[in-house]
């Protein structure tokens, strides 16, 4: 088991060494404004990160988004913008609850599960849709938020520059609760 206070304080130091402009944590007024806006609290642990590390700007690859940044950017945007165009209509995209933290860039996010206790990080890879279902398009990523700073922490990750040449990296596998929790929020 992870010790939270630990991994918190391991991501700050690995947050200020990799980027020496990091943006200013948030308060917990940005924090309650950003639940308020989305509807539901950030899960604990993402909220943590925001307060305590930065504003976004760490993290993997193209590091987390920051939390408020304008009406469409950021997580909270990012978010409304994706669950705006997935009510009332048959195929929805984004499940309600999972708030996208970091772009991949060709339209893959990754993004947090505030509804699963650990918070879990799915992976959404929007390119095998084709007009069939969003549902192929969610992947497990890790079954929680706290294993996958770990896993970007340690350097183990599916997303760094030499995973293909090793074979302890773990892949993200569908996500069996898609179709469900994209169906749920209709």
């Amino acid at each position: 088991m992870t010790d939270i206070d630990d991994l918190v304080q391991r991501v700050a130091v690995r947050a200020a060494s990799d980027n020496e402009d990091l943006p200013a944590p948030v308060d917990d007024a940005r924090i309650a404004q950003a639940g308020a806006r989305l509807g539901f609290a950030l899960h604990p642990l993402l909220a943590r990160l925001y307060r305590e590390v930065a504003d976004g700007g760490f993290g993997p690859e193209y590091r987390l988004l920051p939390l408020l940044s304008g009406p469409d950017a950021g997580v909270v945007g990012e978010y409304l913008k994706r669950r705006a165009a997935s009510v009332g209509v048959e195929q929805p995209e984004w499940p309600e609850g999972v708030v996208p933290v970091l772009t991949w860039g060709c339209g893959m996010y990754a993004g947090v599960d505030c509804f699963s206790e650990d918070g879990q990080v799915l992976l959404f890879e929007p390119n095998p849709y084709g007009g069939g279902s969003w549902e192929q398009c969610w992947f497990l990523d890790s079954a929680g938020l706290a294993e996958w700073l770990e896993t970007w922490l340690a350097g183990t990750g599916w997303f760094e520059e030499d995973a293909c040449e090793r074979d302890d990296v773990a892949e993200p596998e569908p996500w069996e609760q898609a179709g469900s929790r994209l169906s749920a929020g209709v």
